[in-house]
């Protein structure tokens, strides 16, 4: 199963989501793959630490050999790097697929990641796609790729109007490369319970029929020092309530998408 974390707007939570995600099907047992898309390169540092900044092969170099012919290109399962979490591995992503990115687009690899997953699909029990805050090249090769399509949402006035945007763009796809892509449903991170504003940005959501997911996650400094250490909040501190709450979406992303 794959699945895109996917929102155009950056600071929504798509890294985090994606890396606590995949550690919860790791820790269960599941194959899993990530796959970082976004030239920043958080999510690859989220899972290896300080050695992201040596990790290769990357997803650049992966996309760079589709541009250029060689001899003894490199089999798509040698760009797989292990992580220190059992049954977790990565793409890992490179500030230089900012540099690719126009190349990629002139000469339409635009479908070259789909084919890449269709042959590690059979290694893997889930494959997360995290995607750049842009729509661009990237993100569009993702939801060509992905089965299943998860949007972070930050319960604001201006997150609602881009989510109606990005249903567009979700449409846009299935119609002309995707039929397969559905939407999995709507994440709500950072939520605040007490505050009014918060409640109504996600009751306005439902009363549209859109498929808000529960639980809601909510906002904690501990998801800082999961990032500071390089360790999913679901490994760091299993108990804490937001990794319980991560494990609880799990469960739900997982009902919804069953067959």
């Amino acid at each position: 199963m794959i699945t895109v974390v996917f929102n155009q707007k950056g600071g929504v939570g798509k890294s985090t989501i994606t890396v606590n995600l995949a550690a919860i099907a790791a820790r269960r047992g599941l194959r899993t793959l990530v796959v970082d898309l976004d030239p920043q390169a958080n999510t690859t540092r989220y899972l290896l630490g300080e050695a992201a900044e040596s990790a290769e092969p990357t997803l650049a170099e992966f996309f760079d050999q589709t541009l250029n012919f060689k001899l003894n290109p490199r089999r798509t399962e040698e760009f797989v790097l292990p992580t220190a979490h059992e049954n977790l591995a990565l793409l890992a992503g490179h500030g230089a697929l900012e540099e690719l990115q126009g190349k990629l687009e002139s000469r339409y690899k635009i479908f070259k990641l789909r084919e890449a997953l269709r042959e590690l699909a059979a290694q893997f029990d889930r494959i997360y796609i995290d995607t750049p805050p842009a729509l661009n090249f990237y993100t569009r090769s993702a939801l060509i790729a992905a089965r299943w399509c998860l949007i972070p949402y930050d319960c604001d006035e201006f997150a609602r109007r881009a989510l109606l945007q990005l249903l567009d763009t979700l449409e846009e796809v299935r119609a002309d490369h995707n039929p397969e892509l559905q939407l999995a449903g709507i994440v709500v991170n950072q939520f605040q319970s007490r505050a009014t504003l918060p409640r109504q940005a996600v009751e306005a959501l439902i009363d549209q029929g859109l498929p808000v997911l529960e639980p809601y996650l909510s906002s904690s400094v501990k998801v800082k020092e999961s990032h500071q250490k390089s360790l999913p909040l679901a490994a760091l501190e299993p108990g804490h309530r937001l990794a319980q709450e991560f494990a609880a979406l799990f469960e739900a992303i997982e009902a919804r998408t069953a067959g």
